[in-house]
């Protein structure tokens, strides 16, 4: 099945990833890939770290017992894996063989921001955080610059982003909650581009925000739906998953490019994405979507919580 549009059409790989019989991603949140487009896998199930190679081949797992509720995900440029619990208010870097190497944050110590959760209301939580805090408070997403340099979302329960040294020093944070331009309602992932822009996914507000690394508003992209994850290539093109079944491939300008995915509509079983979460591109141009379809819809879709899209 081909997917896209122009330059930009993809085919869908059935059954990418090849987990053994009964293991399933349960929901599929985090995705980072290495400079060997070894794909890392973060997700809720028994074993959270899952890293495949480019076939879908299980090549490892590790994480077991460490984690409440897993994330987001990143990679440094020397191969170490970052992942976040929002639930106990950390970021881990592990080595690339699951080694523990550093933590960040206090587990299960938040900052303290107003934010009063309520797993059943989620929307009204939102409207409890009065104000942006050190970190943490529910971190999201965790970016890694070729220099180590350390971007951290902190979005459920805070309203900022965090920016460390490579040894986890805090150097700056930026972000308030609201509406205007440079708040957030929820910044949901990081990722810094190769000119050193920062692309916040401002989920709740349905908009992009672009800052520079010292956290100056460059741009706003409004009119996306509860964006996710978010990645940009290396000629600069961005990727966005959006919870609302979609995913779309924008230049860098703001042209969009293609865009798919609410097939089904409201009927689960025919629809490509349920929840999608986070995307990821390897050096040749594929595409992976992780889903937390199980959260969102009551749907665990075992191995198919990552899909693959190759670049045709």
């Amino acid at each position: 099945m081909m997917y896209g549009s122009g330059d930009y059409r993809y085919e869908l790989v059935d059954g990418w990833a090849r987990l053994p019989e009964g293991w399933s991603f349960r929901d599929a949140c985090g995705l980072a890939i290495d400079k060997e487009d070894r794909v890392y896998v973060l997700s809720r199930g028994t074993h959270p770290v899952m890293v495949f190679d480019r076939d879908g081949n299980l090549l490892d797992a590790w994480g077991d017992g460490l984690f409440q509720r897993a994330h987001g995900a990143g990679i440094g440029p020397d191969g170490s894996i970052y992942c976040t619990d929002d639930v106990l208010h950390v970021v881990y870097k592990f080595s690339p063989g699951g080694k523990l190497l550093q933590t960040l944050g206090t587990r299960g110590q938040s900052s303290d921001t107003g934010y009063v959760p309520e797993w059943f209301d989620f929307f009204w939580s939102l409207t409890t955080i009065v104000r942006g805090a050190p970190p943490f408070n529910r971190p999201t997403g965790v970016y890694v610059t070729q220099s180590g340099e350390i971007y951290v979302s902190d979005g459920y329960g805070n309203a900022r982003i965090h920016k460390f040294s490579p040894d986890g020093k805090l150097l700056l944070s930026w972000g308030e909650p609201g509406f205007g331009p440079g708040q957030f309602r929820l910044p949901h992932a990081v990722w810094v581009d190769g000119q050193g822009k920062v692309w916040v996914p401002d989920r709740e507000n349905n908009r992009v925000q672009i800052f520079d690394g010292q956290g100056k508003l460059l741009d706003i992209w409004t009119g996306i739906p509860r964006p996710c994850g978010l990645c940009v290539d290396a000629a600069g093109t961005v990727y966005v998953s959006e919870l609302c079944m979609r995913l779309s491939i924008f230049a860098g300008d703001g042209r969009l490019l293609a865009r798919w995915g609410n097939e089904g509509g409201k009927d689960k079983s025919k629809a490509l994405f349920l929840a999608p979460h986070n995307v990821a591109v390897d050096s040749r141009g594929d595409l992976y979507v992780a889903e937390v379809s199980l959260t969102y819809h009551g749907v665990d879709k075992g191995s198919n919580a990552v899909l693959k899209f190759a670049r045709r």
